[in-house]
């Protein structure tokens, strides 16, 4: 998964999911600083069987639980979108 961006500020977190429901996601927390009840947007890559990325779903958010023992972050999914990779061009 990809962290894109925490409220107004752009960043790029490479990280990875460790639950996926369709209520939220759980994820490695980023070394970004995001507030509790702060919107995010992330991205999370598909495996297709040949590849892992060439879909991708790009999720809109906000942080519900940071666990600073097991270093996660909890976050929504409010509105996602499918973003297909076009292979060829890739």
């Amino acid at each position: 998964m990809e962290l894109v961006r925490a409220g107004s500020r752009r960043i790029s977190h490479i990280g990875e999911t460790r639950n996926v429901s369709s209520g939220g996601v759980l994820f490695n927390d980023p070394a970004e600083p995001i507030e509790l009840g702060q919107p995010i947007e992330y991205m999370i890559s598909l495996p297709t069987g040949k590849s892992m990325g060439d879909v991708r779903i790009r999720c809109m958010g906000k942080v519900v639980r940071r666990d600073g023992e097991s270093q996660a972050l909890a976050a929504t999914l409010e509105r996602y979108e499918f973003v297909r990779v076009n292979s060829a061009t890739a």
